[in-house]
């Protein structure tokens, strides 16, 4: 079996290493340069860090070196991943710098006609066939700018507008007015390198979220709070189990107290009050949508006048002042504005997807319909990688891609068509309510990480044991923990009928997996 995959992220990769390893032909199709996905050279910006500390942000089988800081660098995360293909020999299987114009059902779809180029060219490209189609095209790939009325007379009067993925040389900043827009993760990371260059950095958001410190009270790492199954239960999921019952029933004021107090110790060591800086809501309302560790320093240079928050606004338009470049806020307030930096989203597509079978994949809202995350109901030989955003994204690519191996080695009985059509729209329905939409599409599953993951592993009859789950209770998710997934995979499977004999690993990687280290 021929499958392609395209991308080469973390979701990219842990697919081709596993399906590799399953005994699957693999091509992995990616238009940057390199690999790494958000980590890729073309695309992470000055100051961009993993939300994560690395030993709970990397992939079963390889740890981050020893010599990272905790908090890796966007650089260090892409070296991280090169590391990886390197180990499990996947630069063979690697077609970097091309881009997939279209992926095309035939054969009475029963086969897909891959469509490629060099990535930047034009041309009719080359047309190959694959049995399958993994997309792991990244839900954080394309960047969503506001159509900013007035755009085309700043940018005449020298303005520019980028996305935060688009930046990448902060001399683009220096003495410049730099605006940002949002107060997301990548606004805020971006804003304190621009600071040290710029002559004035102004940050807009529409809305405050809640930050969490890295070390709440300067001493208790996030990852003991946020990183564990504890910190997890503390928000309400789909359907609570076990203990998660008494927290959000008898428990539940024992629940919000312990929400409460860590929103009051963030509130006052980042000195939100002071700065004017604390969000509407509650701190429980963290979850919503996604966690966002303070960024370092953001809230010290806003107390020191180097970075300036508008709250509550937003950019009603671009326009010229004194024939320089500059942006009108809602409240009517103008800033000079030579450089617009905007972290406002993504959009989720499949843009190498014709819009008629984009349709058999979504709801009637634009949502991605898959079951566990993975799997497509409306169309065959496809399953998709990444489209399970959370806190531990690299694992639970990891195992979404050992769910697909699985599937493809005839390894998993499903239930009835209809049953996991109820469950994915019941699904959807819930994370737009407890999100208030912004759900990326039904693609982002924060803060339900291990949830997620153990219903894939559960299906497969593959997840830990109880000692190791609960240990998970209280520390944070070591990934090497998982480690053995893959192969407990391939020998429960490799009697199927669509079994094929799994490649052998090689020596240097096995002795790396089970020492715990690359």
């Amino acid at each position: 079996m021929r499958i392609a995959v395209v991308g080469a992220g973390f979701a990219g990769l842990s697919t081709a290493k596993v399906l590799r390893q399953s005994g699957f032909d693999v091509t992995v199709f990616e238009r940057a340069p390199d690999v790494g996905g958000v980590w890729s050279r073309t695309r992470r910006y000055p100051g961009l860090r993993t939300q994560n500390n690395k030993d709970t942000y990397h992939l079963s089988d390889l740890p981050m070196p020893a010599h990272y800081p905790q908090w890796p660098s966007g650089e260090q995360v892409q070296q991280y991943l090169e590391r990886y293909v390197e180990m499990f020999r996947l630069g063979g299987v690697l077609r970097l710098s091309t881009e997939v114009v279209s992926a095309e059902l035939v054969d009475g779809e029963s086969a897909w006609l891959i469509t490629s180029r060099p990535a930047g060219h034009e041309g009719p490209g080359t047309l190959e066939r694959y049995d399958h189609l993994v997309v792991a095209n990244g839900i954080f790939s394309d960047p969503l700018v506001p159509p900013f009325e007035g755009r085309a007379a700043f940018t005449a009067a020298g303005g520019r507008v980028l996305a935060a993925s688009q930046f990448h040389d902060l001399e683009a900043a220096r003495g410049r007015n730099v605006l940002v827009v949002g107060y997301g993760k990548s606004s805020c990371d971006v804003a304190v390198p621009v600071s040290e260059v710029a002559a004035r950095t102004s940050v807009v958001a529409r809305q405050l979220l809640w930050k969490m410190p890295r070390k709440l009270g300067g001493a208790l790492n996030y990852k003991y709070l946020m990183l564990t199954r504890m910190g997890e239960a503390l928000f309400r999921y789909i359907r609570p189990k076990g203990f998660e019952r008494f927290l959000h029933g008898p428990g539940n004021g024992l629940r919000r107290t312990m929400l409460d107090s860590v929103g009051s110790v963030a509130t006052r060591q980042l000195k939100l009050s002071r700065l004017g800086l604390v969000p509407n809501g509650t701190f429980e309302d963290i979850a919503r949508s996604t966690v966002s560790l303070a960024t370092e320093g953001f809230f010290e240079r806003v107390a020191d006048g180097r970075i300036s928050v508008h709250r509550d606004q937003v950019v009603s338009e671009l326009l010229t002042d004194g024939g320089r470049p500059a942006a009108r806020l809602a409240d009517g307030t103008v800033l000079p504005a030579d450089l617009v930096i905007c972290g406002t989203g993504f959009r989720q597509c499949v843009p190498f997807l014709d819009p008629a079978l984009c349709a058999r994949l979504e709801d009637g809202a634009g949502n991605f319909e898959l079951y566990r995350q993975i799997l497509p109901l409306g169309v065959p030989h496809l399953t998709f990688a990444g489209y399970n955003s959370s806190f531990f994204s690299p694992l639970s690519a990891e195992m979404a891609a050992v769910w697909t191996a699985a599937y493809l080695r005839g390894g998993v009985t499903l239930p009835p068509e209809d049953r996991m059509r109820e469950e994915i729209r019941a699904r959807l329905a819930w994370m737009s309510e407890r999100t208030d939409g912004r759900h990326a599409r039904g693609t982002n599953i924060i803060p339900f990480s291990m949830h997620n993951i153990d219903e894939v592993l559960d299906e497969l009859g593959l997840n830990l044991g109880r000692f190791a789950r609960a240990r998970q209770w209280l520390l944070p998710v070591d990934p090497r923990s998982y480690r053995k997934v893959t192969l407990r995979m391939i020998r429960r499977t490799a009697a199927t009928a669509n079994g094929p004999s799994p490649a052998p690993v090689p020596e240097s990687v096995s002795a790396a997996s089970a020492a715990g280290r690359p």
